[in-house]
């Protein structure tokens, strides 16, 4: 868990500036909100068009909201359920603009539809990661468990398209797969974890609501 290890570096960096925007009038919502949309706009604007060093510079400046909205919140006391969700939320919708701007390149101009394939399993499989642990916490079960989280995802994903885009060759392509088997490897390891906790009676309470629909989704997944 790389990026889960940085994160409380990165934090201690970025904590001033949280501390200052919460002694302001700015809304941790709005923050999170202009986040999403600067990831989204960065990916889907530079990505797409094979203009990855730029692009990664953009996606990831504003992927530091993601920790700016929570430092904001927590320093003026008002965190809830409602700003976990629409941060997870917005996480799903940052990730789905990054790997589905890399398909979009490389089923254009980028001219390798392997590649496209690639891209698209990334992004399916990040996403039913993120789902099988809002799923299984949502069941009572617990799920911290993976060996690419959300957060080793995106450092793989932009270290890579960065250098790339600086000219080191065959490195974005090499990340790609290599994510399409770490995301079906945590997939596979989050659901074996599940089962081993239902098997041994550590199942939590049976959901309320119909077992095939998400009625108790995780505001926090990853």
């Amino acid at each position: 868990m790389l990026a889960s290890k940085a994160r409380p570096q990165i934090q201690r960096i970025l904590d001033p500036l949280g501390e200052r925007l919460a002694r302001s009038s700015v809304s941790p919502d709005l923050v999170t909100i202009i986040g999403t949309i600067g990831v989204a706009g960065a990916a889907l604007g530079f990505f797409t068009r094979g203009v990855f060093f730029l692009g990664t510079v953009l996606v990831t400046l504003f992927v530091f909201s993601d920790l700016l909205d929570g430092l904001i919140a927590r320093s003026r006391g008002i965190s809830s359920r409602w700003g976990a969700f629409l941060d997870s939320t917005s996480d799903r919708i940052g990730d789905g603009a990054v790997f589905g701007s890399l398909a979009l390149w490389y089923a254009g101009r980028g001219d390798s539809l392997p590649l496209c394939g690639a891209a698209i399993g990334c992004l399916v499989f990040g996403s039913i990661t993120s789902y099988v642990k809002a799923r299984a916490e949502g069941l009572g079960f617990t799920c911290d468990v993976g060996f690419a989280e959300r957060g080793e995802r995106l450092l793989v994903i932009l270290v890579a398209a960065g250098l790339y885009g600086l000219g080191v060759p065959y490195l974005l392509p090499i990340a790609l797969w290599f994510l399409v088997g770490a995301t079906v490897l945590t997939v596979g390891q989050r659901i074996i974890h599940v089962y081993n906790q239902h098997t041994v009676g550590r199942s939590g309470p049976p959901p309320k609501g119909p077992v095939g629909d998400l009625t108790t989704e995780s505001v926090a997944a990853r």
